[in-house]
């Protein structure tokens, strides 16, 4: 059963991602509410743990700041919001992980144009070892190449897992409690995003912009680095 699974991966974060979008489609429609956003934050309260445990598979960071607001506003708890954001982190990794090991055709097929970030995560785990698969989850643009090109080698299954386990519980605390700390601060900031939309929207793109330039060009550096 667990080989039949581990074959599968690739399918089954597809399922994953399809059952997600199904259930929140659904819910948002169904929702006892009226407003897209009364919805949604309906949505987050009432199935706040799950929505965050698949979002956590999925992405991660945007979910895990929800998670510390409502942590913070007492819908959720924040323990089992840091516990099950880890989970959750911990199996979108592990599925990739999977992917590489057990679906290397599937990657060779559908990657051919990763292979320098391939390449380049191959090299980061034999300089670095274990620690590249805890620093993983924040690296730009690796974060999905990093488990896959470790699952096309030889690295162990269970060390893989067990570092991955560990650092997905500090990825889920690290972001989750300085929202439910900030809680107050943050939502009076997405209070005057939301009353002077006007003015945030072209300064929230260009920051995000910036970070995402900054990332880019570190990425290319160590791409360039390896291939001197």
């Amino acid at each position: 059963m667990i080989k039949k699974l581990q074959n599968n991966s690739g399918k089954i974060l597809f399922v994953v991602v399809a059952l997600f979008i199904i259930f929140l489609g659904y819910s948002l429609y169904h929702a006892p509410v009226e407003g897209l956003e009364n919805k949604f934050v309906y949505l987050l309260k009432t199935y706040g743990y799950i929505i965050l445990f698949a979002w956590s598979i999925l992405e991660g960071e945007a979910g895990l700041v929800m998670a510390g607001l409502l942590s913070h506003t007492n819908d959720m708890n924040l323990y089992i919001a840091i516990f099950v954001a880890g989970l959750g982190g911990f199996a979108g990794d592990q599925i990739y992980f999977y992917i590489g090991r057990f679906n290397k055709s599937y990657v060779h097929k559908n990657f051919k144009g990763q292979r320098r970030k391939f390449a380049l995560a191959h090299l980061l785990l034999v300089k670095y070892g274990w620690p590249i698969i805890f620093a993983q989850r924040y690296m730009y643009g690796m974060r999905t190449i990093i488990p896959i090109s470790i699952g096309l080698t030889r690295y162990s299954g269970k060390m893989f897992a067990f570092i991955n386990l560990i650092s997905a519980w500090c990825w889920a605390a690290i972001t989750i409690v300085p929202a439910w700390y900030f809680g107050q601060e943050i939502l009076v900031v997405l209070k005057w995003v939301k009353d002077h939309w006007y003015y945030a929207a072209p300064f929230g793109i260009a920051i995000g912009g910036s970070i995402l330039y900054y990332f880019h060009s570190v990425t290319k550096k160590k791409e360039k680095n390896f291939e001197n």
